[in-house]
């Protein structure tokens, strides 16, 4: 794992590209609940969709997807260098495991993206109800790195 890091360090370090929203899709990793492959897309200055594929470790090592609509703002917090917005929004989850599981959340995020380099370190939260096959309260997150690529070129 310290390998994974170690190296999306140094991907971002010696990027000569600056982040200005152009490249508006960014790949990276997630670690807490759940742990795996996270994903963001930039559709405007503010708002952005997010998604994961990853491992539910509070499932059994299910397989978890999620996704979600995120609004961000970038003037709560001034920094000198970069930019840290807020972001919250809505979401839905599917884990998949014996008797799949389906639920809403609601995330909240703090995220710093460096000034010359197309990467964001991210935590959040997600608070959320499980609707199917019962209904429950649920909560997860984790802290995860993204590294933005200019998706026309994929």
């Amino acid at each position: 794992m310290r390998k994974i890091w170690i190296g999306l360090l140094l991907i971002g370090y010696f990027s000569v590209n600056i982040y200005a929203q152009e490249e508006r899709l960014g790949l990276g990793i997630v670690v807490g609940e759940p742990t795996g492959i996270s994903v963001k897309y930039w559709t405007g200055s503010t708002i952005a969709l997010d998604g994961a594929l990853a491992w539910s470790f509070n499932h059994d090592g299910s397989l978890y997807l999620h996704g979600d609509f995120l609004v961000h703002d970038f003037e709560l917090i001034d920094i000198m260098s970069g930019r840290m917005p807020v972001y919250y929004g809505f979401g839905a989850k599917l884990i998949l495991k014996d008797d799949p599981l389906f639920g809403g959340h609601v995330p909240i995020g703090l995220a710093y993206m460096l000034e010359d380099t197309p990467l964001d370190v991210f935590i959040e939260i997600r608070p959320g109800i499980n609707l199917f096959p019962s209904t429950r309260f649920d909560i997860s997150g984790g802290i995860g790195v993204r590294f933005y690529v200019d998706h026309r070129k994929l």
